[in-house]
Protein backbone atom coordinates (compact mmCIF):
# COMPACT_ATOMS: atom_id res chain seq x y z
CA UNK A 1 0.00 0.00 0.00
CA UNK A 2 0.97 3.65 -0.41
CA UNK A 3 1.37 6.24 2.34
CA UNK A 4 1.09 9.91 1.45
CA UNK A 5 4.19 11.84 2.43
CA UNK A 6 3.53 15.54 3.03
CA UNK A 7 5.58 17.60 0.60
CA UNK A 8 7.12 14.56 -1.13
CA UNK A 9 6.32 11.46 -3.17
CA UNK A 10 4.24 8.66 -1.66
CA UNK A 11 5.90 5.82 0.23
CA UNK A 12 5.28 2.10 -0.37
CA UNK A 13 4.75 0.22 2.91
CA UNK A 14 3.56 -3.18 4.13
CA UNK A 15 -0.19 -3.84 4.11
CA UNK A 16 0.13 -5.95 7.28
CA UNK A 17 1.70 -3.13 9.30
CA UNK A 18 -0.21 -0.10 8.03
CA UNK A 19 -3.45 -1.65 6.79
CA UNK A 20 -4.16 -4.60 9.05
CA UNK A 21 -7.24 -5.40 11.11
CA UNK A 22 -7.89 -3.50 14.35
CA UNK A 23 -7.83 -5.99 17.23
CA UNK A 24 -9.62 -4.10 19.98
CA UNK A 25 -9.41 -6.77 22.70
CA UNK A 26 -5.68 -7.31 22.17
CA UNK A 27 -4.99 -3.56 22.16
CA UNK A 28 -6.88 -3.20 25.44
CA UNK A 29 -4.91 -6.05 27.00
CA UNK A 30 -1.53 -4.66 25.91
CA UNK A 31 -2.33 -1.08 26.96
CA UNK A 32 -3.53 -2.27 30.38
CA UNK A 33 -0.41 -4.41 30.83
CA UNK A 34 1.87 -1.52 29.82
CA UNK A 35 0.23 0.84 32.31
CA UNK A 36 0.30 -1.79 35.06
CA UNK A 37 4.01 -2.30 34.46
CA UNK A 38 4.60 1.37 35.22
CA UNK A 39 3.12 1.17 38.72
CA UNK A 40 5.68 1.38 41.51
CA UNK A 41 4.08 -1.20 43.80
CA UNK A 42 6.10 0.08 46.77
CA UNK A 43 3.23 0.75 49.19
CA UNK A 44 3.92 -0.85 52.58
CA UNK A 45 2.03 -0.89 55.89
CA UNK A 46 2.74 -2.59 59.20
CA UNK A 47 0.55 -5.39 60.44
CA UNK A 48 -0.18 -6.05 64.11
CA UNK A 49 2.69 -8.51 64.46
CA UNK A 50 5.27 -6.12 62.97
CA UNK A 51 4.70 -3.23 65.37
CA UNK A 52 6.69 -2.78 68.54
CA UNK A 53 4.64 -2.12 71.68
CA UNK A 54 3.70 -3.54 75.03
CA UNK A 55 1.26 -6.38 75.53
CA UNK A 56 0.68 -5.35 79.12
CA UNK A 57 -2.98 -4.95 80.05
CA UNK A 58 -3.55 -1.17 80.24
CA UNK A 59 -6.88 -1.27 82.09
CA UNK A 60 -7.75 -2.98 85.30
CA UNK A 61 -9.78 -6.16 85.19
CA UNK A 62 -12.54 -4.41 87.13
CA UNK A 63 -13.62 -0.82 87.39
CA UNK A 64 -14.52 0.17 83.84
CA UNK A 65 -12.76 0.21 80.52
CA UNK A 66 -12.20 -2.54 78.01
CA UNK A 67 -9.98 -5.36 79.27
CA UNK A 68 -7.59 -5.15 76.37
CA UNK A 69 -3.99 -6.31 76.53
CA UNK A 70 -2.41 -5.01 73.33
CA UNK A 71 -1.89 -1.46 72.13
CA UNK A 72 -0.95 -2.83 68.70
CA UNK A 73 -4.48 -4.02 67.94
CA UNK A 74 -6.04 -2.52 64.77
CA UNK A 75 -8.91 -0.96 66.73
CA UNK A 76 -6.56 1.61 68.32
CA UNK A 77 -5.01 4.69 66.74
CA UNK A 78 -1.42 3.81 65.85
CA UNK A 79 -2.20 0.10 65.86
CA UNK A 80 -1.39 -2.34 63.10
CA UNK A 81 -3.34 -2.49 59.85
CA UNK A 82 -5.68 -5.47 59.55
CA UNK A 83 -4.89 -6.33 55.95
CA UNK A 84 -1.57 -4.53 55.59
CA UNK A 85 -0.44 -3.63 52.07
CA UNK A 86 2.95 -5.01 51.11
CA UNK A 87 5.31 -4.25 48.18
CA UNK A 88 4.24 -6.15 45.08
CA UNK A 89 4.68 -6.24 41.34
CA UNK A 90 1.76 -5.26 39.10
CA UNK A 91 3.51 -6.56 35.99
CA UNK A 92 1.35 -8.48 33.54
CA UNK A 93 3.07 -10.78 31.08
CA UNK A 94 2.50 -10.08 27.39
CA UNK A 95 4.58 -11.98 24.86
CA UNK A 96 6.55 -10.04 22.28
CA UNK A 97 4.52 -11.27 19.31
CA UNK A 98 1.23 -10.10 20.85
CA UNK A 99 2.84 -6.75 21.75
CA UNK A 100 3.98 -6.19 18.16
CA UNK A 101 0.58 -7.19 16.76
CA UNK A 102 -1.11 -4.66 19.08
CA UNK A 103 1.24 -1.84 18.01
CA UNK A 104 0.65 -2.79 14.37
CA UNK A 105 -3.10 -2.76 14.94
CA UNK A 106 -3.04 0.73 16.50
CA UNK A 107 -0.89 2.18 13.71
CA UNK A 108 -3.14 0.66 11.03
CA UNK A 109 -6.22 2.16 12.70
CA UNK A 110 -4.54 5.59 12.93
CA UNK A 111 -3.76 5.36 9.23
CA UNK A 112 -7.35 4.39 8.36
CA UNK A 113 -8.69 7.37 10.32
CA UNK A 114 -6.21 9.72 8.59
CA UNK A 115 -4.58 10.49 11.95
CA UNK A 116 -1.16 9.26 10.84
CA UNK A 117 0.88 11.94 9.08
CA UNK A 118 4.15 11.13 7.33
CA UNK A 119 6.75 13.82 6.61
CA UNK A 120 10.11 13.61 4.91
CA UNK A 121 11.83 15.00 8.01
CA UNK A 122 11.19 16.69 11.34
CA UNK A 123 13.97 19.21 11.71
CA UNK A 124 14.19 22.58 13.41
CA UNK A 125 17.30 24.73 13.07
CA UNK A 126 17.11 26.19 16.55
CA UNK A 127 14.86 25.40 19.54
CA UNK A 128 11.92 27.79 19.39
CA UNK A 129 8.36 27.18 20.52
CA UNK A 130 7.10 29.54 17.81
CA UNK A 131 8.82 27.47 15.14
CA UNK A 132 7.21 24.28 16.42
CA UNK A 133 3.74 25.87 16.50
CA UNK A 134 4.22 26.99 12.89
CA UNK A 135 5.34 23.48 11.92
CA UNK A 136 2.24 21.90 13.52
CA UNK A 137 -0.04 24.42 11.80
CA UNK A 138 1.61 23.56 8.49
CA UNK A 139 0.89 19.86 9.09
CA UNK A 140 -2.72 20.65 10.08
CA UNK A 141 -2.58 18.70 13.32
CA UNK A 142 -3.97 19.75 16.69
CA UNK A 143 -4.82 18.34 20.11
CA UNK A 144 -2.57 15.60 21.46
CA UNK A 145 0.20 15.14 18.92
CA UNK A 146 2.97 12.55 19.01
CA UNK A 147 6.05 13.33 16.93
CA UNK A 148 8.08 10.22 16.08
CA UNK A 149 11.55 10.55 14.63
CA UNK A 150 14.26 7.99 14.04
CA UNK A 151 16.84 10.44 15.33
CA UNK A 152 15.09 13.14 17.40
CA UNK A 153 17.38 16.12 17.95
CA UNK A 154 17.69 18.15 21.12
CA UNK A 155 16.30 21.19 19.28
CA UNK A 156 13.14 19.21 18.47
CA UNK A 157 12.64 18.19 22.11
CA UNK A 158 13.25 21.71 23.39
CA UNK A 159 10.88 23.25 20.83
CA UNK A 160 8.01 20.97 21.85
CA UNK A 161 8.41 20.85 25.63
CA UNK A 162 6.52 24.09 26.37
CA UNK A 163 3.51 23.20 24.19
CA UNK A 164 0.80 21.25 26.05
CA UNK A 165 0.08 17.73 24.78
CA UNK A 166 2.90 17.75 22.20
CA UNK A 167 5.39 14.93 22.73
CA UNK A 168 8.53 13.96 20.85
CA UNK A 169 9.73 10.34 21.01
CA UNK A 170 12.37 8.27 19.32
CA UNK A 171 11.19 5.19 17.39
CA UNK A 172 12.71 2.95 20.07
CA UNK A 173 10.51 4.64 22.72
CA UNK A 174 7.26 4.07 20.81
CA UNK A 175 4.66 2.43 23.05
CA UNK A 176 0.94 1.55 22.90
CA UNK A 177 -0.16 4.09 25.53
CA UNK A 178 1.36 7.09 23.72
CA UNK A 179 -0.12 5.91 20.40
CA UNK A 180 -3.63 5.31 21.76
CA UNK A 181 -3.61 8.61 23.66
CA UNK A 182 -2.72 10.75 20.64
CA UNK A 183 -5.12 12.57 18.34
CA UNK A 184 -2.44 12.64 15.64
CA UNK A 185 0.85 10.80 15.14
CA UNK A 186 3.46 12.46 12.92
CA UNK A 187 6.27 10.18 11.68
CA UNK A 188 9.29 10.83 9.53
CA UNK A 189 9.92 8.59 6.52
CA UNK A 190 12.94 7.08 8.28
CA UNK A 191 10.80 6.37 11.36
CA UNK A 192 8.15 4.68 9.19
CA UNK A 193 10.81 2.41 7.67
CA UNK A 194 12.18 1.58 11.11
CA UNK A 195 8.69 0.79 12.46
CA UNK A 196 7.94 -1.38 9.43
CA UNK A 197 11.20 -3.27 9.93
CA UNK A 198 10.35 -3.81 13.61
CA UNK A 199 6.74 -4.89 13.13
CA UNK A 200 6.90 -6.82 9.85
Amino acid sequence: MELNVIGAKSLTVSDDVFGGEYKKALVHQVVTAYQAGGRAGTKAQLSRGELSGTTKKFKKQKGGGARHGDYRAPIFVGGGVTFAAKPRSFEQKVNRKAYRVAIRSIIAELNRQDRLKVVSELSIDKPTTKGMIAKLAELEVKGRVLLVSEDATEALYLSARNIPYIHVVDVLALNPVSLVGSDYVVMTVDAVKKVEEWLA
